[in-house]
């Protein structure tokens, strides 16, 4: 009787290995699409800010506003990548969306400063733990001053006004 149940376990475990490994690909496993690169990803909504596919988005430590007159935040994420690679990608990726550089600083880790008009993004590179690195984003946009409103949706065109009377 003991024969039967460890063969009926055997053929279990057995089948249970077999199904995990085809059923169920693993993670790193990637669709090959003829060789073309994986697709970037962008920041939030903001399509203009492009991302290497390695970075993960950091629920945790991003936060971001929208509302009438106004959409920034700030976005965290982080991946197995080497810094000074993230820092050429991502100055090349923004010049590419037509940002202007207008500021770099390095010590530890690395910050750039870029403008558009109506909007700026302020990147920050980091070492992290376990091979990781960090990249924030902390993005404004002026939506207001996009469409010439001031902060409460009012025309913010000055009409000329006529002299007073007396």
């Amino acid at each position: 009787m003991k024969k039967p149940v460890k063969l009926l376990l055997l053929a279990l475990a057995a089948a249970s290995l077999l199904l995990s490994g085809c059923v169920l690909p693993s993670s790193s496993m990637r669709m090959d699409y003829g060789g073309l690169p994986p697709i970037p990803g962008f920041a939030d909504d903001i399509h203009d800010i492009a991302l290497p596919g390695e970075m993960e988005w950091d629920r945790a430590r991003s936060m971001a506003i929208k509302t009438e007159s106004f959409h920034g935040g700030v976005w965290h994420y982080a991946g197995s990548v080497e810094a000074m690679s993230l820092k050429d990608y991502m100055i090349n990726s923004m010049q590419d969306a037509k940002w202007k550089l207008v500021g770099e600083a390095a010590s530890s880790d690395i910050m750039f400063a870029f403008v558009k008009p109506h909007k700026t993004c302020m990147i920050i590179i980091s070492e992290g733990r376990f091979g990781k690195t960090g990249l924030t984003l902390y993005v404004t946009i002026d939506k207001t001053a996009a469409v010439k409103l001031n902060p409460f949706g009012e025309p913010s065109v000055k009409q000329e006004q006529e002299p007073p009377a007396f």
